[in-house]
Order: C-alpha cells, then sequence, then structure tokens
C-alpha cells in the first residue's frame, strides 16, 4: 500500500473513530440516565431503542466528558497525534500572544459573516448550547475539553497525516481538507462556516509550528470569548451582530473594522512570528 492511500485511509479511520467515541459515550450517558430515573438495565436498553439518546443537557455534559477525555487519552496513547513539547521550549510567548489577538479580533467579522449569508443554527443545537453555557461546569466543558480534544484530533492527527503526503505547494490542500472536514463535524451550517474558516487558521498555525499549542490557545480564547458574552448578556450566543448593536448598521461597521484593526496586524505578526520549535 502506498504511503498518499495509507495516510488517506488514516484521516477516515481518525474521523471515524471520533464520530464513534460521541454516539458510544452519548449511548452510555443515556443508558446511565435511564437507570438513574428507575429502570433496570434491560428496560434502559429498551427505552434507548424506542426513544433513542436524550437531549437532558446532564446527559450532554456527561457524554461530551466522556467522550472528550476518551478521545484526548486515546489519541495520545496510540501516538495517532505526535505529541512534543520542543515548541513550547522555543518560549513562542510573543507569538502566542498575537495568536490571543488574532482570536478577538475574528469573532465580529465571523458573527457578521454568518449574519450576511443567513446562517442561523438549528433550535435543538442553540438549545443545548445555551444550556451548556449556563451549567456551573460549562466552561471546563465548552473552552478547555472541547478544544483541547478538537485539537488533538483534526490538527494533531488528521491534518497531521495529510500533511505527510501533501507537502510544499499542496500544503494548503492539506489544510483546506482538514479545516472543511472540521467544519462538517459540527452538524450544521451555521457552525460549518465558523469552523472551516477557524479551521484554515488553525491549520495554517499548524502547518507553521508542527505543534497544536498556538491552535489549542486560538481555541481556548474563541471558547471562552463566546462563553463569557453568553453569560454576561444573555441571548447573545444566537444574535446576529445588528441585534447585539440595537438595529445600528453603522455600529456594525464600527465593530467589524475596529475588529479587523486587530485582526489584520496580528495576521502579519504571525506570518513573521510562528516557526517550528
Amino acid at each position: 500500500m502506498t504511503k498518499p492511500i495509507r495516510q488517506s485511509l488514516n484521516v477516515i479511520f481518525y474521523v471515524v473513530v471520533f464520530f464513534l467515541l460521541q454516539v458510544l459515550t452519548h449511548c452510555l450517558a443515556t443508558l446511565g440516565f435511564y437507570v438513574k430515573q428507575g429502570s433496570g438495565l434491560a428496560e434502559a436498553f429498551g427505552q434507548l431503542t424506542r426513544r433513542g439518546l436524550s437531549t437532558d443537557i446532564d446527559v450532554i455534559l456527561v457524554s461530551t466528558l466522556l467522550s472528550s477525555l476518551l478521545t484526548i487519552w486515546l489519541f495520545l496513547r496510540a501516538r495517532w497525534t505526535p505529541f512534543s513539547r520542543d515548541y513550547l521550549r522555543s518560549r513562542p510567548w510573543s507569538a502566542l500572544i498575537w495568536v490571543v489577538l488574532a482570536a478577538f479580533g475574528a469573532l465580529a467579522p465571523s458573527i457578521w459573516l454568518n449574519e450576511l449569508l443567513s446562517l442561523q443554527m438549528p433550535e435543538s443545537a442553540e438549545h443545548i448550547l445555551t444550556e451548556m453555557m449556563r451549567h456551573p461546569m460549562g466552561y471546563v466543558f465548552i473552552s478547555i475539553l472541547a478544544p483541547v480534544a478538537e485539537e488533538v484530533v483534526f490538527r494533531g492527527a488528521i491534518l497531521y497525516s495529510l500533511l505527510t503526503v501533501m507537502q510544499g505547494r499542496w500544503r494548503w490542500g492539506a489544510i483546506v481538507i482538514s479545516a472543511v472536514i472540521f467544519g462538517i463535524i459540527h452538524g450544521n451550517d451555521a457552525q460549518f462556516l465558523h469552523a472551516m474558516l477557524i479551521g484554515l487558521l488553525l491549520g495554517w498555525m499548524y502547518e507553521r509550528t508542527r505543534s497544536i499549542f498556538p491552535g489549542l490557545v486560538y481555541h481556548w480564547i474563541n471558547n471562552s470569548i463566546v462563553f463569557v458574552a453568553a453569560n454576561l448578556y444573555p441571548g447573545s450566543t444566537t444574535a446576529t451582530l445588528s441585534e447585539l448593536a440595537g438595529g445600528s448598521q453603522s455600529r456594525v461597521a464600527l465593530w467589524v473594522v475596529f475588529s479587523l484593526c486587530i485582526f489584520v496586524p496580528a495576521l502579519f505578526q504571525l506570518n513573521r512570528r510562528l516557526k517550528r520549535g
């Protein structure tokens, strides 16, 4: 078997494993939920077959915890995601500061783009996300566990495999493919666009450094901003930029321009500073 075919199969395998872990842990959490309600194990299996996976927020949180921890452990344990501290040993603190600034600068333009394209999250996804934001442990799940698990899989394993066979001028092909997969796995149009665009940036940072740490910092900041905004301003998670600006298009334009004045210089600095450890 040739190397390109083997690595392509690896990418498919990693996506399937990631998806199956999500489903398996959700099934286990749902069974536990039915058992906790007083059902026997056999009856709980029957309820799972008849009623499907539970959308109870506690079930979602437990399954998220289990799937994230299992994903991180499995991909690192099996060495599907190469791990090294070399990048951190190079003390890339100035580059990571610009990563943080890029995350702040990209958020408003991304929300505005979703508004222009009339992309909205499904009500069921909105409800789950809102409930997770309100949970006392929501920050751990949304801003820490999810970013770590996703960077380990999508940059550390999938993009790594693609870059081993798509090098030189083809490296952007690898970045685009991994970003599209990252968007698709989020499961709806609104999150697809945002995740894909972030995936392009995270993929570029990974290709430059061969480390998941810059992407992890960006991912953490991005999710943290959303989490903090959702708790300080209820309803902001699914609001458009126009709604957040009280309907003022001039205010929207100012927010977007101001954000780009942060994001574009940050990209310029990252292009100068990102390098392998």
